[in-house]
């Protein structure tokens, strides 16, 4: 019942809950129903065109996904008096994360221990570590507003963010383009861009140069945002490191300024309250002692600091 709920919640749906699990939606719904008789809460207030979770279903969430979080642990941990390193890393990731030293980092740890397998579940940054949170993945990689208090946090890199435009932009071709050449273009937007959102530091650019208001395209993914740039729906920002190779093409064109450009950091959040399996201790012991060595500096994309 308790998994059931589970999938209902994240779904956001009995119909969908039932096809994701392959069941009808009778089962899901008495399921839902035996559950809530046993707790003597409402858990999901269910009216057509509606789909609420109440604050007892909310409560109950949470727990459950830190219950499963630490079931799912056990195959790893029952298999730690093997010789070898074996056992599973599971990752909760932000969308192009680019980083040569973690990739190399990667490469040399799977080579060390070639029976660890790994899977990478690319999200939004605030469910990454929410995910890290609720103990439902081994660590998290992604962008932080502001420090989870229960969470540690290492920046893996630095990265500057600049302003392109693409081949259809009328500033493409321009033989010289000044700050003033931006005012009032449309533009668009990371969804993490928003007020307190950890890349508001681009929101502040656009504001600094008056580009328009309100933005005419929005993502969470440095993909669709590249794809919108290159259809001129309207200017966006980019990690300078991720969009070398596109300027390199002629796929887009960098815009000013030019220095100054806003920092962002990249964060890897893992759960100090996680029963460690033996590959996770290994891994986070492994990267921490590899950031150790190498200075923030050199692990900074893009640009140096002006």
């Amino acid at each position: 019942m308790l998994r059931t709920f589970m999938v209902v919640v994240e779904k956001r749906g009995i119909s969908k809950a039932a096809a994701s699990m392959g069941l009808k939606q009778p089962t899901i719904s008495a399921a839902l129903k035996r559950l809530e008789q046993a707790v003597g809460k409402t858990l999901i207030i269910r009216k057509p065109n509606e789909f609420t979770i109440t604050r007892a279903g909310q409560v109950l969430y949470t727990e459950c996904a830190t219950i499963f979080g630490t079931v799912s642990q056990l195959p790893a941990i029952l298999d730690e008096n093997n010789a070898e390193l074996r056992g599973h890393l599971s990752i909760a990731i932000t969308s192009s994360v680019v980083s040569e030293h973690f990739d190399a980092f990667l490469n040399r740890f799977s080579n060390a221990h070639p029976d660890v397998t790994y899977s990478f579940s690319v999200l939004e940054s605030d469910e990454v570590v929410e995910m890290v949170t609720l103990n439902r993945a081994s660590f998290g990689i992604c962008l932080l507003s502001m420090h989870p208090k229960a969470l540690n946090t290492l920046i893996l890199y630095d990265e500057f963010f600049g302003l392109f435009c693409g081949p259809r932009h009328r500033l493409f071709a321009a033989e010289s383009i000044v700050p003033a050449d931006l005012d009032g273009e449309p533009f668009v937007a990371f969804q993490t861009e928003a007020e307190g959102g950890p890349l508001e530091v681009v929101s502040r650019l656009r504001s600094r140069l008056n580009l328009s208001r309100n933005w005419r395209g929005v993502s969470s993914s440095l993909n669709e945002i590249r794809r919108m740039i290159m259809a001129d729906i309207g200017i966006g920002a980019l990690p300078l490191h991720v969009a070398q190779r596109d300027v390199a093409a002629g796929r887009i064109r960098q815009l000013p300024p030019y220095d100054n450009l806003p920092k962002v950091s990249i964060h890897l959040v893992s759960n100090p309250a996680r029963r460690k399996s033996e590959v996770e201790a290994a891994f986070l012991s492994a990267i921490e002692a590899e950031l150790a060595t190498i200075g923030i500096i050199e692990r900074t994309y893009g640009n140096e600091e002006p």
